[in-house]
């Protein structure tokens, strides 16, 4: 559960990233700024300090930024998915998590998405203010972050029911806070 949390942490992320980059035309090294500022308040965690560290980054090689050259395809090792599964067998719903590993396998299809792309066209630019944008964006990945967190917490919740674990959240949680990859001061409030 733990990895899917994660999954979707970093899809909104990813997603965050795409709006702003693609979609507004802010820069990797502006990206990395305003993910560095938004890692001083609510959305600090070790993802978001570590995306501004990426994008900061310049490929050694080609002098791009690192994000540029890097392949778009993501792979997995089953345990997101092993999240989705068992929130199907006990259910709970997890659209987050969910919308995350499917993501990430359509991600795989790396020649279909290129076609695709070609017969689809791009994104239109974001033509409106960007600052206001990327208040939206901080206040929207915040909100999705929760609801992450909270969908994942729901299912180790249920699946405690189902198979009569009896876990104990309260426990859980702080070792999440502790040093996991999902560590973020938002795991105070929820452990509050």
């Amino acid at each position: 559960v733990h990895n899917g949390i994660e999954y979707g942490d970093m899809q909104l992320i990813a997603e965050v990233y795409d709006l702003l980059h693609r979609g507004a035309g802010i820069s990797n090294q502006e990206l990395a700024d305003i993910f560095a500022d938004w890692n001083t308040r609510e959305l600090r965690s070790y993802l978001i300090e570590i995306t501004a560290r990426i994008l900061a980054r310049l490929d050694e090689e080609t002098g791009q930024s690192l994000v540029d050259v890097i392949l778009d395809e993501a792979a997995q090792k089953g345990t997101g998915k092993w999240t989705s599964q068992t929130a199907l067998d006990t259910g709970a719903p997890i659209p987050t998590i969910n919308a995350a590993v499917e993501s990430r396998l359509i991600s795989a299809l790396k020649a279909e998405r290129v076609i695709a792309a070609g017969v689809l066209g791009g994104a239109g630019r974001f033509s409106g203010d960007n600052k206001a944008l990327v208040a939206a964006a901080e206040q929207a990945l915040y909100a999705s972050k929760i609801t992450s967190y909270a969908q994942g917490l729901s299912l180790l919740k249920m699946a405690s029911q189902e198979y009569n674990w009896n876990i104990d959240l309260s426990q859980i949680v702080p070792v999440w806070r502790a040093g996991c990859i999902i560590r973020a001061a938002l795991l105070s409030d929820i452990t509050n």
